[in-house]
C-alpha cells in the first residue's frame, strides 16, 4: 500500500488557505472574499492543472502569495514565502522585503516610476483602487505551464 503524503497548506488552494485563517492579521479586518474572481477565472482558465503536481503546486502558491501579499498585514503570518529569505525585484531592479510589499503594496514596487504609471503617487490602498477599478472582474492571473524546476521553478 503507498502512503499518500499530504501536502503543506501553502501549496494548496487559495481558498483553503483562507479557511485556516485564525489570528490573521486582515489589512481590511476581515478575510477577503474571492468568489467574484474565482467566477470568472472558471470561466477563462486555460489549463486545468492535476492536483498535487508541480504546475498545480506552482499555481496555488503564487496564488496564496498575491491573496498574504495584498491582504495580511502581519508577514510573519505569510505562508507563501521564508520572511526573512524573501526578496523581490523586478527586471533585476532594486529588492524589496516582505515588510516593503505590507507597506507598499505589490503594484507600486513591481511597476515603479514610468511615463504610464508613477509609484510615488500611489499608497498601498490608492494603487489598490486603481487596478481594481481598470480590472473589474480581479486580474485574472494563471499559471499555463512550469518550464523548468525545481529547486528554481520557472513558468509562463
Amino acid at each position: 500500500m503507498t502512503e499518500t503524503k499530504e501536502l503543506p497548506l501553502q501549496v494548496k488552494d487559495r481558498e483553503e488557505v483562507l479557511k485556516n485563517d485564525n489570528g490573521v492579521e486582515w489589512r481590511y479586518e476581515k478575510r477577503p472574499d474571492y468568489s467574484h474572481t474565482n467566477s470568472f477565472l472558471e470561466k477563462e482558465r486555460q489549463s486545468n492543472h492535476a492536483e498535487g503536481s508541480l504546475d498545480a503546486i506552482a499555481h496555488n502558491l503564487v496564488r496564496t502569495f498575491e491573496m498574504e501579499a495584498s491582504f495580511k498585514t502581519n508577514t510573519q503570518q505569510w505562508l507563501s514565502i521564508v520572511t526573512d529569505k524573501f526578496r523581490m525585484s523586478t527586471n533585476g531592479g532594486k529588492e524589496y522585503s516582505a515588510q516593503d510589499i505590507v507597506e507598499q503594496g505589490t503594484y507600486n514596487l513591481f511597476l515603479e516610476e514610468s511615463e504610464h504609471y508613477s509609484a510615488s503617487q500611489e499608497d498601498f490602498d490608492s494603487s489598490y483602487n486603481l487596478f481594481h477599478t481598470a480590472f473589474p472582474n480581479g486580474f485574472h492571473w494563471e499559471l499555463i505551464e512550469v518550464i523548468a524546476g525545481p529547486p528554481n521553478v520557472i513558468f509562463k
